[in-house]
This record gives structure tokens, C-alpha cells and sequence, in this order.
């Protein structure tokens, strides 16, 4: 028996490596092999949104014609009367342009366009007045039901005629071209004549509304300055009298004449001070005298006073006169003097006291007067300032009135609309865009199924994901009840399916060159899968070689094949199992398969405990002796053990994935229970494959026996 166990930790990082980059990264290559594959279902949805698009532009589109005209603003630099700050212009600021633009689309500025044109009876913008279609119905009625909560909180209902504002204000547009003053208008509507009546309409009235806001501007400065001059003018002459009656009050002459007080206060404070040092020193003068006739020194006396008599007295004292008066004339000559020095001291301070007085007396005058002249220069200031403002607004108010009728716009009309040409529907880019949207549908739909689909269509795929070899290919085979597959093989042994299991056959036996396979098992992971199917056509298909083949049903579980074959003797592996009949007794011959068949027996012992048991590995000895080739069909490994229990006694594992069917994850736990075991399965079989399916996946040209270009070498199925 060939050995069949491999470790599971082994066949665990096979399976792995070979499906890790699909794990980490997206295939460019294989999104546009996809792409390539799903390129006629790319091309129907590109056809589809064309024709879609097509019934759009030409059957459902309204047309739709746009009309403009150019407004400029005026750069006007002279004025008839200059009033600038009365009433100034419109600035050329980028902001205040944009505000203009708003301006031309304000409800107020709408709303004039629509009562003129009477708009509100226009069935294109009053969609009261529009005969409901049924798509129309439906989506009125769908909002009605999702605003119905909401009715109270969103207040009163628009009128008719703020509804055809807003609708006339979706049809209209503005803007400044760059760099220039000029404004332009655009309407768009279901009619050229209409368009361009619209915005010539729009255009006169946005400048009437300049016109008439300037209007309105100069009545209220006319209001307003008539009114402050009239209040500046009762002001100027209360305070004009208010001055009068200051200047009758006081005895103030001049400004001058204050400064000659001011500058007589001066030479009085001059004298004063000169009269106050004067009789400082005299008496400081006698004080010293004082001290020196007190310290006895005459000669000092002397030269202090410069007194003749004293000198002469001095002289005949310092010559010895014998005249005893001498001294006591001496003495009394210095009284003399210190007494006049007193009184002169005496006079000086008088005078002082009186030049102090005149000072003070002065001094006050002129603070008065001082006082006087700071409040009648305020009240002079005040009211020429009070004249100058009544002056400044009389002169405005007179430019104003004269400026009532010379009111002009800040902007003029540089060129008409005209009627409107068609810019909708824009045919070609609405074409277009239904060829680029259906494309993009269509790509979206087949990389959408190619990420979604979670089955098998290619043997890539299958290696990519298991780490096993594809071993064969099979495509369905056209035959209705089961009883009819061996007739199909045996009749059409050179069609599609039967060259598919001969190349499965020969890869099979070509597994392993040294030690090809005797004993095979036939599995899959869950029932249905063409396992029972691939188990007979391989046994014919062996057979053909002039070999011994036995086919053992190994589901005894449900025992399908009694629905293959006619006239089913009696007995089965239950009997084989016993030993107490021959081998070559329990099995029977089918002629148009060409090979003996073992079939199962209802067995009430437990079918995983029965293959487990030694008679089981003795009949396959038995077997194997016999027999050139034994084909095990087996149940599914995910549904009951059996399968993993007869494996340990076989040569190969054949494990069959159906077509687009089966999922990755039922595969991936299919082949983990073998691992469970130690069980090297030895490759997969692709089974239940349609070509139709494939060729509608785009696989269609790619594949052996179900391909395109083997056609010429089958016959029809």
C-alpha cells in the first residue's frame, strides 16, 4: 500500500504559501484579466446607459435657452454738484461688486421682475399651474408622508408668488467679468424670447432701483439738513447774544490792554523787590555798626560809614588830642548815624508796603479781567464754530435740492439680450457621460462579482487557495436520469466529458511514476459534488485499459449507487467483509461498464467503526491482490468520518470541488480533517463545470476539454 500521510503542520504552510499573495496585496494583473472577462457584460451596461441616455436627451429633456446682457458700472469722476458726502457712489471694491450682484438677485429686485411680468400666471415658474405627471405624484406624495411630522414647525405655507420668486431666482445667474466693470445677466428658461425678455426686464429695474434708491436717499438728506440747519441756526443766535451780553458786563477793553496791566503788574513786583532789598541792607549795615562799636573798632566804623565828622573825631583820637569830649563826639556822632541808617530802613519798608498793595490790587484786576477773556474767547469759539457747521449745512442742503433731479444710475446697460440660444440638453455630453457611467457600471459589476464570489471557477484558484494540484477538469455531462451516465460514456467515448476523465485518469497514474496508485478514493466536502459521478466514469474509463477494476460504494450510508445500475444482486461489503464468501462471488460484473462493482450493504453497526475494524483491512488486502485498480466511493468529509477512515487504506485521495458552487471555506475544512489525521490528499477534480458559465465568466477560451478551441477535436455532448 502506498503511503498517503503527510504532516498537517507540512501541508498547513504549503497550502498557506501559496495563497499569501493574494492575501497581502491586489493583483493589477488579475483586476484586468477580470475586466477583460466581464468585457461583453461591461459592454451591454455601456450599450444599456447609452440607449438610456439616448431616450433621455431626445425624449425626456426639456430644452432649455439661456439670454444675457451686459451691465457696466460707471466710473464717473465730475459731478454737477459735488455732494460726495451727501450721497456717494458705488465703490469699485471687489466686495462691493459682489454686493451689486446680490443686489440684481435680492427677493425685492425679483419680486418687482415678477409682478411686471406678470410671472406668477407662468406655468414654468408657478408650479401650481403645471399638470402633475405620475413621477411627479409619486414624489409629492412620498414628501408629503416624510414632511407630515414636520408641518407645524415649518410655519405657514409660501405664497404663489414667493414660490415663483424662488424659481425665477434658480433661473437666473450673475457675475463680474475679471479685471472689468461689467456685470452679467443670464436667464435660462424653456424659451429663447422668454430668456431675453427676462433679463432685459431684470436690467431695467435693477437700474431703476439705483435710480430710485439715490431718490430716496437725497428726500432724506433734504429732510434731515433742513431740519439741523434750522436747529444750528436758533443755536448760532442764542449764543451770539449770550457773547454780546458777557462783553456788556465786564470792563475788559482789550486783550492788549491786559497785557499792558500785565506787564505794569511786572514793574511793580521789579520795584517791590528792589525796595525790600534796600532796606535789608541798611539794616543788616547798622547791625554791623553795631557789633564793631561794640568790639570797640573805630577804624572799621569809619571805613563801614565813610562819615567825615566820624573820620575827624577818629584822627584826633588816634593823635592824642587833649580834647576828653573826642570820644563822647564820637559816640555820639555814631548814634547819630545809626538812627538815620533806622529811619531810612523805616521809609524803605513804608514804601515797600505800599507797592506791596498796589501789586495786590493790580494783580486782582487782571485775574478778573483774565477770567473775563477765557470765557468770552470760549463763547467766541463756539459760536464760530456753531456758524461755521450752519453755514457748511446750508450750503449742503442747497446742493442737495438742486441735486433732486439729477439723479443717475451707477450703471447702464452695455448691451441688450437677445433671444436666447439652447444650452440644454447638451446632447453630446449627456451622451457622453451615459457611455462613461455605463462603463464604469459595468466595470463596478464584474469587479464587485469577482471580489464577492467566494467558489471556484479556475484550477488556478483552487491551487492558489489549497496548495493542491488540479488534477482534472470536468465538465458536466448532458444527461438527465443517473441510470443514463454509463450509456453517455460508453456511447460518446470521445466527447469533452470523456476526454476529461481520460486526462484526470492519466494524471492521476502519472502522480507518482514509480509507484503509481492502486487503490483510490473518490471524496468531496459535502454531497452533490460529482464524486460518485468522477468514481464511475474513472472506473470506465480504467477498465478501457483491459484492466481489472473494482468500484466499491463506500457510502453505505445512503447506497446511491443502485441508481447507476439495473439487476443488483444480492449482497454487498457486508458480505465481503465476513469472509465466508469468496470475493469474486460477492461483487458482480456490469457489461457497459466493463468492471466489477461491490455495493453497499445496510449495515446496523456503525459505518466509521466497520471500516475501522481488521476484516476491512483484510478485504483490502483481498482486494488489492484481485484487482488491478479498486475505486472507493466515499460519503463527504464534512459530513461523517468515513471518509477519513477509509483513507487510511487507500493509495490516492481524489478530492472533488464542484464548479462555482462549492464554498472556499467548506474546501479549506474539507481538506483541515484530512489533515486532522495525517491524510496527504493527492489532487482535486474541478467537477460539474459549464462552458456556458464559464464563456459567461469570460473563462471560456482558457480551458482543455470545455474550451473554445476544442471543438474540432470532440464530439457534441
Amino acid at each position: 500500500m502506498k503511503e498517503t500521510r503527510i504532516s498537517a503542520s507540512d501541508q498547513s504552510d504549503a497550502r498557506a504559501s501559496q495563497a499569501m499573495p493574494g492575501d497581502d496585496e491586489i493583483d493589477l494583473m488579475e483586476l484586468a484579466h477580470a475586466l477583460w472577462r466581464g468585457k461583453w457584460l461591461i459592454a451591454i451596461a455601456a450599450l444599456l446607459a447609452l440607449i438610456a441616455g439616448a431616450y433621455y436627451a431626445f425624449g425626456m429633456a426639456e430644452s432649455r435657452y439661456e439670454s444675457s446682457a451686459k451691465l457696466t458700472l460707471e466710473m464717473r469722476t465730475n459731478q454737477v454738484v459735488d455732494i460726495e458726502s451727501v450721497m456717494s457712489g458705488v465703490s469699485t471694491e471687489t466686495a462691493a461688486l459682489n454686493t451689486e450682484i446680490e443686489i440684481i438677485l435680492s427677493r425685492r429686485v425679483l419680486g418687482k421682475l415678477v409682478d411686471e411680468l406678470n410671472l406668477v400666471d407662468d406655468p414654468e415658474f408657478n408650479s401650481d399651474l403645471r399638470a402633475p405627471s405620475g413621477l411627479s405624484q409619486v414624489i409629492g406624495t412620498a414628501k408629503g408622508l416624510l414632511d407630515s411630522g414636520d408641518a407645524a414647525e415649518d410655519g405657514p405655507p409660501k405664497s404663489p408668488r414667493d414660490d415663483t420668486v424662488d424659481a425665477l431666482r434658480e433661473a437666473l445667474s450673475a457675475s463680474v467679468q475679471r479685471d472689468t466693470y461689467v456685470f452679467t445677466i443670464r436667464a435660462t428658461t424653456g424659451n429663447s424670447e422668454k430668456s431675453a425678455r427676462i433679463v432685459n426686464a431684470l436690467a431695467d429695474l435693477y437700474i431703476a432701483e439705483q435710480i430710485a434708491v439715490k431718490f430716496e436717499a437725497t428726500e432724506q438728506a433734504v429732510a434731515w439738513l433742513s431740519e439741523r440747519v434750522t436747529e444750528l441756526e436758533q443755536e448760532l443766535r442764542e449764543k451770539e447774544d449770550t457773547l454780546k451780553d458777557a462783553r456788556s458786563e465786564t470792563d475788559l477793553i482789550s486783550p492788549e490792554a491786559l497785557e499792558g496791566l500785565n506787564l505794569q503788574a511786572k514793574d511793580l513786583r521789579d520795584r517791590l523787590d528792589e525796595m525790600r532789598t534796600r532796606a535789608e541792607v541798611v539794616r543788616e549795615q547798622a547791625e554791623r555798626l553795631r557789633g564793631l562799636r561794640a568790639r570797640g573798632e573805630r577804624t572799621a566804623i569809619v571805613e563801614a560809614t565813610g562819615d567825615s565828622t566820624l573820620r575827624q573825631l577818629f584822627r584826633a583820637i588816634r593823635d592824642g588830642d587833649t580834647d576828653a569830649d573826642a570820644p563822647a563826639m564820637f559816640n555820639q556822632r555814631l548814634d547819630a548815624v545809626l538812627a538815620n541808617m533806622g529811619n531810612e530802613a523805616d521809609r524803605m519798608a513804608s514804601q515797600a508796603n505800599a507797592l506791596a498793595e498796589s501789586y495786590r490790587n493790580l494783580q486782582d484786576r487782571i485775574d478778573r479781567q483774565s477770567a473775563d477773556l477765557v470765557r468770552i474767547q470760549q463763547m467766541t469759539r463756539e459760536a464760530e464754530t456753531t456758524r461755521t457747521l450752519y453755514e457748511t449745512f446750508l450750503t449742503r442742503l442747497k446742493e442737495t435740492t438742486i441735486q433732486r433731479g439729477l439723479q443717475q444710475a451707477d450703471s447702464r446697460v452695455l448691451s441688450d439680450a437677445i433671444p436666447g440660444k439652447k444650452v440644454a440638453p447638451r446632447i453630446s455630453l449627456i451622451l457622453a457621460l451615459s457611455l462613461v457611467l455605463g462603463l464604469m457600471g459595468g466595470a463596478a459589476v464584474v469587479l464587485v462579482r469577482q471580489f464577492m464570489h467566494n467558489t471556484f471557477r479556475t484550477a488556478e484558484e483552487i491551487e492558489a487557495a489549497t496548495g493542491l494540484p488540479v488534477l482534472g477538469q470536468i465538465p458536466k455531462m448532458p444527461f438527465k436520469a443517473r441510470d443514463d451516465l454509463i450509456g453517455y460514456l460508453k456511447d460518446k467515448p470521445t466527447s469533452a466529458s470523456a476526454e476529461a476523465i481520460r486526462n484526470l485518469r492519466t494524471t492521476l497514474l502519472l502522480s507518482d511514476i514509480d509507484n503509481p496508485p492502486k487503490v483510490i478514493m473518490s471524496t468531496s466536502a459535502l454531497p452533490g459534488e460529482g464524486k460518485t459521478t468522477q468514481s464511475i466514469a474513472l472506473t470506465q474509463n480504467l477498465a478501457g485499459l483491459d484492466r481489472r477494476v473494482l468500484l466499491i460504494e463506500g457510502d453505505i450510508r445512503r447506497r446511491t449507487l443502485t441508481q447507476y445500475f439495473s439487476d443488483v444482486p444480492a449482497g454487498g461489503i457486508l458480505t465481503a467483509l465476513s469472509g465466508e464468501v469468496p470475493l469474486h462471488e460477492v461483487v458482480f460484473h456490469d457489461d457497459r461498464l466493463g468492471a466489477d462493482v461491490l455495493m453497499g450493504e445496510k449495515s446496523r453497526a456503525n459505518a466509521a467503526d466497520l471500516f475501522s475494524s481488521e476484516r476491512f483491512r483484510d478485504f483490502m488486502v483481498r482486494a488489492r491482490e484481485a484487482y488491478d485498480f479498486v475505486i472507493i466511493d466515499t460519503p463527504p468529509v464534512l459530513v461523517v468520518p468515513d471518509a477519513r477512515v477509509i483513507g487510511q487504506h487507500v493509495d490516492a485521495i481524489l478530492f472533488s470541488v464542484a464548479w462555482d458552487r462549492t464554498l472556499r471555506a467548506q474546501v479549506i475544512a474539507a481538506l483541515r480533517e484530512f489533515e486532522s489525521v495525517n491524510l496527504r490528499v493527492t489532487g482535486i477534480a474541478l467537477a460539474q463545470i459549464d462552458p456556458k458559465g464559464m464563456r459567461r465568466y469570460g473563462y471560456g477560451g482558457k480551458y482543455g476539454a470545455y474550451g473554445a478551441y476544442g471543438k474540432g477535436y470532440y464530439e457534441a455532448g
